[in-house]
């Protein structure tokens, strides 16, 4: 305190001296003393205040901050102030240093969070404003070094058909999927924004997961929707609902139904259409209302699929040969609800991330089995997209805006028959 005490009473004689000096010149230039004691009586009322003003600052400095800032000048009132503030080390330390600010993930996704659509996994192009689909986001390099991994996937075992002696697809052994770091490389593709960890992604785990269905036919057990009911293909006729992702997922309920008999509901409720314009901006957060009423109506219900297609660059063609029939090559996604800059994200909570991981995983092998090269890698993404409505909740984004019809119609056979795998248990 002896310290600081000596510091101020120099800094007042300072002031005095300087004020003395500034009386003179007044003097020296024929002014009265009177006048000149007024300029300093002003100078004093000024830096009175501006004394204030950095008290507030120094003892506040986050309500100084919000207050606005301080527009410097270079009045002999501030000279003097900035010298004595210097006697307050806070203050001249934050005075000298930028406000740090928690960066947001975007402009657009704190505008879609505002607005309570958090989880639509619809980015916004900052150059156009506009929305666009997941495999935008990915890039055409992303999707290279996909194909130039899973080229290059360990040996694993053959599935053989028992009658044909044909090679069917693969089945990974044991060690391989207790392998993290194969795991994700050969399965996954992880959104530059989140990440996964090898406490979440544990194979062995999900693989021991039952995600058979409980309940009888006699109550619905699967629910189809679409969250991007607008979404249509290359050959796709305008105002025909039959020709868009709502046809195919009309193919989809038939299939599981009729082919594989589980009770169906297929929902066909537009949430991305509003007032006769495109808006993706809260589709989610609509699905979730109605989905959730849904399930509530008819809580039977144990698998919830949110059938997409997806969208890609022009160039390029989901397809592949399945059957010897040409077939849009179909992904399954999933949220982690996790961002790698803020880690969780506490307001998009989601109880079922495990289980939810653990459908797609084995959606995924059952592919690499029976029908390789069908099913695109396992896509993850750090926001929710609604899939914490059910344990059993799936979103599938199935071939592209440039696939035809007919490939999107030939893919929901193998996606039935794999979801039949997993839902009812490989006989």
């Amino acid at each position: 305190m002896n310290r600081l005490q000596k510091v101020l009473n120099t800094v007042v004689w300072v002031v005095i001296v300087i004020l003395g000096i500034y009386i003179l010149g007044y003097g020296m230039k024929g002014q009265s003393f009177a006048k000149a004691a007024y300029a300093c009586g002003k100078i004093l009322t000024n830096a009175e205040g501006e004394l204030q003003k950095t008290a507030a600052k120094t003892l506040y400095p986050g309500l100084a901050y919000t207050a606005g800032e301080q527009k410097l000048s270079s009045s002999f009132e501030e000279f003097l102030i900035r010298r004595a503030a210097g006697i307050f080390p806070l203050y001249t330390f934050m005075d000298r240093q930028k406000v740090y600010q928690t960066e947001i993930e975007s402009t657009a996704t704190y505008d879609i969070l505002v607005e309570g659509g958090a989880h639509d996994e619809n980015e916004i192009d900052e150059r156009t404003g506009e929305g666009f689909d997941l495999a935008e986001k990915v890039e055409e390099e992303n999707l290279q070094a996909a194909r130039e991994q899973e080229e290059e996937q360990a040996q694993a075992q053959a599935v053989v058909d028992s009658q044909s002696g044909e090679v069917l697809g693969v089945e990974y052994l044991p060690e391989e999927l207790a392998d993290f770091h194969f795991v994700r490389d050969n399965f996954y593709v992880v959104e530059t924004n989140t990440d996964i960890s090898s406490d979440l992604l544990d194979a062995n785990k999900f693989l021991d997961m039952d995600m058979t269905i409980q309940n009888d036919n006699s109550q619905p057990q699967i629910l189809i929707y679409h969250t991007h009911s607008q979404e249509g293909f290359v050959d796709s006729v305008a105002g025909d609902n039959s020709t868009t992702i709502v046809g195919v997922g009309d193919y989809l309920a038939s299939l599981l139904q009729n082919t594989y008999g589980y009770n169906v509901i297929h929902n066909t409720s537009v949430f991305d259409f509003i007032d006769g314009k495109l808006d993706r901006n809260r589709a989610y957060a609509l699905a979730e209302e109605e989905i959730s009423g849904i399930l509530e109506e008819y809580p039977s219900i144990e698998v919830v699929i949110d059938l997409h297609r997806d969208g890609v660059r022009e160039g390029t063609h989901l397809v592949a040969d399945v059957n010897g029939k040409p077939t849009a090559q179909f992904m399954f996604f999933n949220g982690l609800s996790f961002s790698k800059r803020n880690g969780v994200i506490d307001y998009l909570p989601n109880p079922y991330i495990s289980e939810n991981l653990a459908l797609t995983l084995q959606l995924k092998l059952a592919c690499e089995k029976y029908y390789p090269g069908v099913s695109r890698k396992i896509y993850l993404k750090s926001l929710r997209y609604n899939l914490h409505l059910k344990p059993k909740a799936l979103l599938v984004e199935a071939g592209a805006q440039t696939n035809t019809l007919e490939e999107m119609m030939n893919a929901m056979e193998p996606l039935a028959f794999v979801l039949d795998q997993v839902l009812h248990g490989e006989e």
